[in-house]
């Protein structure tokens, strides 16, 4: 059995393979239903230009699904990326389970065939004239539009840190490309060298929730690899008041943390960072009554795992497109509706993945839920109908707890699991070995040769 598993991950992952390829061997194998590729959707003649501002996952997926679902389709998309990241991978590059190559392709061997693609940078949005203005390009008007530009890293939120200086002082995040290959090769050193790791998420919602608690398992366990587990003491902190929100998985969540002697802090957040000293700066906020209690303290580290605050694209904010009120407001997340993905304003606008303001963790397997329920929506828009499709939250969370193991989480909107077959067949309010066969070789080719091409 494990022999015919290894060779189809063998198969899978070879850099020769193309999405045809894939397909068949996910088929022979019997786990294309596993990819979850979409059912038949009849064509339809609706007419009307569309602009996909965003060529992340969310933007190329729709446009691949609108070329399909439309028999005349007028697709336009904005996007300056000349790469498309597969960035789930970052912390397995940050963990030395892959390589940096293994996680990118040229962005435009992953754009759909005959839409138009403007390379450029969306500055503005007027959405009362429907118009887009670029960088580079000018003023482009559109019927209707698909707002997925992913989300802004505010690196400037920790006093003390840019991307540019990300690493310097052993400070590291692997939000971001550079910063994962930087993260791998001061982890390496931090279990040689020993000493005190701190590991922090932030304030605001951010991208794959789960990454910074990730990081933090990885690193124990390859320092009990290595022998060298005696030599570090490891914290985390997290602003939350719990661990993780979701009732099934938080348990055995908790209970890994403890046996593996790793402290855990909540309502910290964290202000600044001095790299030279080694120091980070942190408040803890406290409820006494109807007042925040909020006491400042500083953290001596010897190796830093962080997280910056993250918010909608400022021209997101400027638009007037997110929400103006409730949790959402401050990151200026799209104000759509949770269930159709609709723009609670302007219904010509249909808004998902990172940006979109729901009550859900922003992770790729979210965005694969997302797309062909907002491509079916917007078409019944274009079609003078009401949008009916309606997303229940779905999202994803594969925490790897070592290497070798992954509590694989899915919940959806009511925060109860909701879990994908063949893994419903097992116990998955606990880490399980298949899903770490999924999250390291499976969902990688599935992104590239399923999801961005609209079958998966």
């Amino acid at each position: 059995m494990r022999n015919d598993i290894a060779e189809i991950l063998r198969l899978i992952n070879s850099k020769d393979i193309d999405r045809r390829q894939f397909l068949k061997i996910l088929s022979a194998a019997g786990i294309l239903t596993t990819a979850g590729v979409s059912s038949t959707y009849a064509a339809s003649n609706a007419k009307g230009k569309i602009v996909i501002v965003g060529g992340g996952a969310a933007g190329i997926s729709m446009a691949a699904r609108l070329k399909r679902w439309l028999n005349n389709p007028d697709i336009t998309l904005i996007d300056p990326a000349d790469r498309q990241y597969y960035q789930p991978g970052f912390t397995l590059i940050a963990s030395g389970v892959y390589q940096p190559d293994d996680v990118w392709k040229k962005q435009e061997d992953c754009m759909p065939s005959d839409i138009k693609w403007i390379k450029d940078s969306v500055v503005a949005i007027d959405p009362d004239h429907n118009k887009v203005t670029t960088k580079l390009s000018g003023v482009i008007s559109y019927d209707f539009m698909v707002l997925c530009p992913g989300i802004q890293i505010n690196w400037e939120g920790v006093e003390g840190i840019t991307q540019k200086t990300l690493g310097e002082g052993n400070a590291n995040c692997i939000y971001d490309f550079e910063g994962a290959q930087k993260t791998w090769k001061a982890l390496r050193k931090f279990s040689e060298t020993g000493g005190k790791g701190v590991y922090t998420d932030t304030y605001t919602k951010h991208k794959c929730g789960g990454a910074p608690k990730k990081i933090c398992l990885l690193t124990e366990h390859y320092t009990r690899k290595h022998g060298t587990r005696q030599n570090v003491q490891l914290s985390y902190y997290t602003h939350s008041k719990e661990l993780y929100d979701i009732p099934y998985y938080t348990p055995r969540l908790l209970e890994i943390y403890n046996e593996r002697n790793i402290p855990i802090n909540y309502n910290v957040w964290v202000k600044g960072v001095d790299t030279q000293a080694k120091k980070v700066y942190m408040e803890r906020h406290e409820q006494v009554g109807d007042e925040t209690v909020i006491t400042p303290f500083v953290e001596d580290y010897d190796f830093l795992h962080f997280v910056p605050p993250m918010s909608a694209p400022d021209f997101v904010r400027e638009a007037g497109l997110g929400w103006t009120e409730g949790k959402l407001a401050s990151g200026a997340w799209v104000m759509v509706d949770k269930g159709t993905l609709v723009h609670k304003t302007y219904p010509n606008i249909v808004s998902l993945g990172d940006v979109a303001g729901i009550p859900t963790s922003k992770t790729s397997a979210a965005v694969r839920k997302q797309v062909p329920i907002a491509a079916k929506n917007l078409i019944s828009l274009m079609e003078g109908k009401e949008p009916k499709e309606i997303y229940d939250g779905y999202a994803a969370c594969p925490i790897v707890t070592d290497y070798g193991h992954v509590l694989l989480c899915e919940f959806n909107y009511e925060k109860k699991e909701e879990i994908s077959f063949p893994f419903s067949l097992l116990d998955m309010s606990h880490e399980q070995w298949a899903a770490w066969i999924l999250k390291v070789y499976l969902l990688k080719p599935m992104f590239f040769y399923g999801m961005l091409n609209g079958i998966a």
